[in-house]
C-alpha cells in the first residue's frame, strides 16, 4: 500500500515539460459537437484521434482560469498540459518593488484569501458589509505588501459577492459556470521570477503584461520606466532569449521604452490596443484608428493586440475581417487577440467578447467558427484563451504549428 501511494505521489507531482504528449479533455469535443453540420465541423471531427502538440498559436490568459485559479502554479501548468506554447504573467509590484503575477494591483480581495489572513489589516480599504443599498467592498493591493508577505497567499477563482455581510459570503463569489473544483485547496500565488523558472521548466514562450498600477507613480522614487526596466531585467537575469519573451502593455509609452532602451526585447513587444474605450473609435472606420496603423509602424511597434470583437464583423450574417484587421494587416503589423473561453457559455450574443458579431451568435459551437475566421482570414499569430485546450485543438488540425 505504501508502495502504491509513493507512486502516485510521484505521478502526481511531476512537472509536465513541453515534449510531453498534450492532454486536451473532453472540451474541445464538447464544443465541436455543438457546431452546425458543414466542412469546418467535418475537419474538425476528423482529427480526433491525432496526437497533438503544443503550439505558440495557443496562449494562456492567466493560466487556465476557466477552471483553476488564475495566476497560480497550478493553473500555468494546466495550460502547459493543455499545449498552450506561451503562458501570460500579468506583472505589479509589491510594497518592496518586487514583481508579482497579478491581473491587477488591486484584486488580492478577490483573486487570494489575503481577507482570511492577518494580512487583511494592511488591505487599502479592509472589508465592508453590505448594509443599507451598499455593497459589500474591500481593496488589497500588492503595494500594500511585502513580496514575502504576498507569497504566502493563496490563490482563488476570481470574484466576489456584493450582497455579502461577511468575508466568508464575500468570497463566495465564483461565477456560476465556473467552478471551485480545482480552487477549493488553492494554490500557490507566484512571483514573477518564480513564473519564469515554471515556464522555463515546462519548455513554454513568456508573455509578461506590464499592469497600469493602482498606486499613483512615481511610487517611493520608483517610476514607470523603473517597473518596465525592471520586467526586463527578470529575464536577462534569467538567461531567457529575448526572441522567447512576449513583453506586453495597453500603455504605448512602455512598448516605446522597450523599443528603445532593449530593443531586442522590444521588437517584440505587443501593444494592447485600448482604443474601444475611446469616444468615437469605430473598428470598421480606419479614420477612427488613433494613433493609425501606419503611425504605430513607423514608431518600431511590431505586434498589436485588440479584443477579438475588433477584429470581425458580420457581412449578411457572415462573420468576416473587419477594417481594423485588414489595416494591421497592410502596413505589416502582426496581430494577437484576446480573449477565447471568457465569456461563459455563448447564448444572447456572447457578451463584450462578441459584440461586433452578436447578431450572429447563439451557442456555444460558435467558439470555432470565430476561431476559424480569426485564424485563417484575420491570420492572427496567436489567441488568448481561459483553456487553452480548445485554440490548442484547432492548432493541431489546421496544421497552423507555430506562428510565434
Amino acid at each position: 500500500m505504501k508502495l502504491v501511494f509513493a507512486l502516485l505521489l510521484v505521478i502526481t507531482t511531476v512537472t509536465p515539460t513541453f515534449a510531453d504528449r498534450v492532454e486536451l479533455g473532453p472540451r474541445p469535443y464538447y464544443l465541436i459537437d455543438r457546431m452546425a453540420d458543414g466542412p469546418l465541423k467535418s475537419k474538425l471531427l476528423s482529427c480526433g484521434d491525432m496526437e497533438f502538440q503544443p503550439s505558440t498559436f495557443s496562449i494562456s490568459h492567466r493560466g487556465a482560469a476557466l477552471q483553476f485559479a488564475e495566476h497560480t502554479a497550478p493553473s500555468y501548468k494546466a495550460a502547459a498540459r493543455m499545449g498552450a506554447g506561451v503562458v501570460e504573467c500579468d506583472v505589479t509590484f509589491t510594497s518592496d518593488k518586487r514583481l508579482v503575477c497579478r491581473h491587477s494591483q488591486n484584486d488580492l480581495h478577490t483573486t487570494t484569501n489575503i481577507l482570511t489572513t492577518a494580512l487583511a489589516d494592511k488591505c487599502t480599504a479592509g472589508f465592508s458589509p453590505a448594509s443599507s443599498g451598499q455593497k459589500a467592498s474591500a481593496e488589497c493591493r500588492t503595494s500594500d505588501i511585502t513580496l514575502a508577505e504576498f507569497e504566502t497567499l493563496q490563490g482563488k477563482m476570481d470574484g466576489a459577492n456584493p450582497a455579502a455581510t461577511s468575508v466568508a459570503e464575500f468570497l463566495d463569489g465564483t461565477e456560476g459556470w465556473r467552478t471551485d473544483l480545482y480552487a477549493g485547496e488553492g494554490g500557490a500565488v507566484v512571483s514573477h521570477a518564480q513564473y519564469i523558472g515554471l515556464m522555463k521548466s515546462l519548455g513554454v514562450k513568456f508573455t509578461p503584461e506590464l499592469k497600469l498600477p493602482a498606486v499613483q507613480m512615481p511610487f517611493d522614487g520608483y517610476t514607470q520606466q523603473d517597473f518596465a526596466q525592471a520586467l526586463i531585467d527578470d529575464y536577462k537575469s534569467a538567461g531567457v532569449a529575448p526572441g522567447d519573451v512576449y513583453p506586453q502593455s495597453f500603455d504605448l509609452d512602455d512598448i516605446l521604452y522597450w523599443i528603445r532602451n532593449e530593443p531586442e526585447f522590444g521588437k517584440q513587444a505587443v501593444y494592447l490596443d485600448a482604443s474601444y474605450r475611446r469616444r468615437g473609435f469605430d473598428p470598421t472606420d480606419p479614420s477612427t484608428f488613433k494613433p493609425s496603423m501606419a503611425e504605430l509602424a513607423e514608431m518600431g511597434v511590431n505586434y498589436i493586440s485588440p479584443p477579438m470583437w475588433m477584429l470581425v464583423t458580420l457581412d449578411n450574417g457572415k462573420i468576416v475581417e473587419s477594417a481594423y484587421s485588414k489595416s494591421a494587416k497592410a502596413v505589416g503589423l502582426n496581430v494577437i487577440t484576446w480573449t477565447l473561453e471568457r465569456s461563459g457559455p455563448l447564448h444572447a450574443g456572447g457578451g463584450w467578447y462578441y459584440r461586433s458579431i452578436a447578431d450572429a451568435i447563439k451557442g456555444d459551437g460558435q467558439v470555432y467558427e470565430l476561431l476559424d475566421v480569426l485564424a485563417q482570414d484575420v491570420a492572427v499569430k496567436g489567441i488568448f484563451s481561459d483553456w487553452p485546450a480548445t485554440v490548442t485543438y484547432y492548432a493541431n488540425c489546421m496544421q497552423i504549428g507555430n506562428r510565434l
